[in-house]
Formats: structure tokens, C-alpha cells, sequence
């Protein structure tokens, strides 16, 4: 090997044997696998065309963002289930807000954001407050927010600017699709906001309040702040959605929270100060993928096989128990990730006070 590379070819492994320390690490694996699963079922020319890339990015955004938004919050020790119905509300805000109240188009954006905000800071209430088991306050959330929504949009109806959706569905600059663009941008400012004070004390929070508390830190306001920023984030995937559709739907995207939260524990998370929003990133990725390879699979087969038709709950089937066993794999290298680090940090202490002893 070459004296110029040699450093170089070390510095890699190095971070890459750092990287598989990481809870991301099992999250990666699977979304590396599924990815070169799907390139060879739909063929590297038609997986890597723009528009191929686009369609992923597009039809997908608002569920990578609602699970962006999930992990922030498993991190902090808490959870929502309710992410869906809420990026409905705001679907149908930001259409009604137009339509029926008259107010400028960016003012129904905004009022629809606002709303994904003031809900989730309510849930933060009720769960961090009032101390309500998540997955309680969760479905109780659901079915408040899916009667809201009916209530402001019997019936899914409006349109918006042609603008809206072409820009949505736009390319940047020939290679980048727009909604690429606005997953990077919130990650991006994820990382800046995690290497702040407070993200420091979201993790301290999620993996022990008590200690966190003895340490000065106020559970309940880190808590509470990871709900607004969860909630903001929903906020946009709503508009991803009111982007994607162009119309209003109060009973669409229902799932998305139990979806985002298996996405979550798929990618590596873990109920409280372990993981990251790579995590989530990661599993959300999977489980686009996964859907996206067990339909090019059935297509496949009904091709090659002279009078083969299969119903789509096959294909859900499928796809579904894929799945499962990945939250079953990822569970269990998480607990045993989990357990190195516990033995790691008990050698370190036992070898404290073997050297105390000698000194």
C-alpha cells in the first residue's frame, strides 16, 4: 500500500469501526441491504433516474419527516402516535384556511404549522405535565385531532397553486430533488441544535429525568421543547403533504405514527437518550424501500409467470413481516450494544478504583 494512502485507508476504519459502536450502526446495515436489494429488482437505470429518485423523495418526504419528528422525541424519553393525525390537520388547515376563510395563502401555511405546534406542546402538557402514559395521550390525541380535522373538512375538497405542487415535485438544479432538499435542511438543523446546551440535556433527560434533575437540568421544559420542535417538524411534513397531494384530506396519513415509531426502533433508536436522527433516517429509508422492493417483486413475478395475480394485501403481507423481523433483529443488537457499553463503562470504573488502590 502506498505511503500517501496508508493513513488515509487507517483513518477510515478507524471511524468506521467507531461508527459500528453506534445504535445507527444495525439501521445502516439494513437500509444498505434493502437498498441493494432494490437497485437489483428495478435495475440501476431505472432506480438511479432522476425521476425514479424524485418519486422516492416525493411521495415519501412527509413520512421521513413525521419520523424525524418521533425520533426527536424517543431521545427525549417520550413518544407520539398521534403525528399522523396532526399532519392531517394541518393539511386541512392549510387548505380550508384559503379556501373557506379567505386568508392569504401563506398565512393558512403558517396557521397550519402553528396548529402541529400548539398540539404538540399540548401533548408535551398532558405526557411531561400531567404525567399520561404516551401511547394513553396518543390515542386519546388521534381521535381529537381526527374529529378537528372533519370538523373543518367533511369531505377531502381544495386545490392548491399549480406552484405549489410543480415546485414540490421539482428537481434543484437538475440533481437534487426539492423534497430532498427540505429533509436535508431540517437534519442539518438538527445537528447544529444538538450540539447545543440543550441537546446535550435532551439526552440527559431521555436516559435518566432523576439524574438529570440532581444535575440542575429541568425535565419538564427539555421535555416540552422537544415537543415544539417535534411539533414544527410535523408541521412541515404536513406541508409536504398539502404539497404532495395538492388537496385536502382529513382522514389520510392515520398511521404514520405507529409507521414512524417501528421506523424509529428499525434504525437503531431506543426509548430514551440512545440513538440519533440518523436512527430514524435510516428506518424510515427501510421501510420506503421495503415497500417500494416488494412491489417491484410481485411485478416481477406476475411478469415471468404466465397467469399469476396476487391481491395487494399479499404485498402488505410481505412487506409487513419483513419488517417485523427487523424490529426483532434491531432489538436485539440494540440490547447487546447496550450491554457492551454497560460492561465497558463498569471496566472503566473497576479500573478507577484499582488505581486509586495503587496510588
Amino acid at each position: 500500500m502506498p505511503a500517501r494512502i496508508e493513513p488515509f485507508v487507517n483513518e477510515l476504519n478507524r471511524r468506521f469501526q467507531l461508527f459500528r459502536k453506534t445504535p445507527a450502526f444495525t439501521g445502516f446495515v439494513l437500509f444498505c441491504a434493502i437498498l441493494v436489494l432494490n437497485i437489483i429488482v428495478q435495475g440501476p437505470a431505472s432506480f438511479f433516474s432522476m425521476r425514479n429518485l424524485n418519486t422516492l423523495f416525493s411521495k415519501n418526504t412527509p413520512f421521513i419527516l413525521v419520523t424525524l419528528a418521533q425520533s426527536v422525541l424517543l431521545i427525549a424519553g417520550s413518544l407520539n402516535i398521534a403525528a399522523g393525525t396532526k399532519i392531517a390537520l394541518v393539511n386541512v388547515i392549510a387548505i380550508m384556511g384559503h379556501e373557506a376563510l379567505g386568508l392569504p395563502l401563506p398565512a393558512a401555511w403558517l396557521l397550519g404549522l402553528a396548529a402541529a405546534v400548539v398540539m404538540s406542546a399540548f401533548t408535551g402538557v398532558c405526557i411531561s405535565g400531567f404525567g399520561l402514559p404516551g401511547m394513553l395521550a396518543g390515542y386519546a390525541a388521534i381521535l381529537m385531532l381526527k374529529g378537528m380535522s372533519v370538523l373543518i373538512m367533511p369531505v377531502p375538497q381544495g386545490t392548491v397553486p399549480r406552484e405549489i405542487y410543480r415546485t414540490y415535485d421539482s428537481i434543484v438544479l437538475g440533481i437534487i430533488p426539492f423534497s430532498a432538499l427540505v429533509i436535508a435542511i431540517i437534519f442539518g438543523i438538527w445537528m447544529i441544535i444538538k450540539k447545543t446546551r440543550f441537546g446535550k440535556h435532551i439526552y440527559a433527560v431521555g436516559a435518566n429525568p432523576r439524574n438529570a434533575y440532581a444535575a440542575g437540568i429541568n425535565p419538564f421544559k427539555t421535555q416540552m421543547l422537544a415537543f415544539i420542535i417535534s411539533g414544527v417538524i410535523i408541521g412541515f411534513a404536513g406541508l409536504a403533504l398539502t404539497g404532495m397531494t395538492a388537496s385536502g384530506n382529513p382522514l389520510q396519513a392515520e398511521d404514520y405514527g405507529i409507521r414512524s415509531l417501528a421506523a424509529c426502533i428499525i434504525g437503531g433508536l431506543g426509548f430514551g437518550g440512545w440513538g440519533s436522527l440518523a436512527c430514524g433516517l435510516f428506518g424510515a429509508g427501510f421501510m420506503v424501500l421495503i415497500n417500494n422492493t416488494v412491489y417491484f417483486i410481485f411485478t416481477l413475478l406476475y411478469n415471468w409467470i404466465p397467469g399469476f395475480t396476487v391481491s395487494s394485501y399479499w404485498q402488505n403481507f410481505v412487506s409487513d413481516l419483513i419488517i417485523l423481523l427487523s424490529l426483532l433483529m434491531t432489538i436485539v443488537t440494540a440490547r447487546g450494544q447496550r450491554e457492551a457499553l454497560r460492561q465497558g463503562v463498569r471496566q472503566l470504573a473497576k479500573g478507577g478504583r484499582d488505581l486509586g488502590k495503587q496510588q
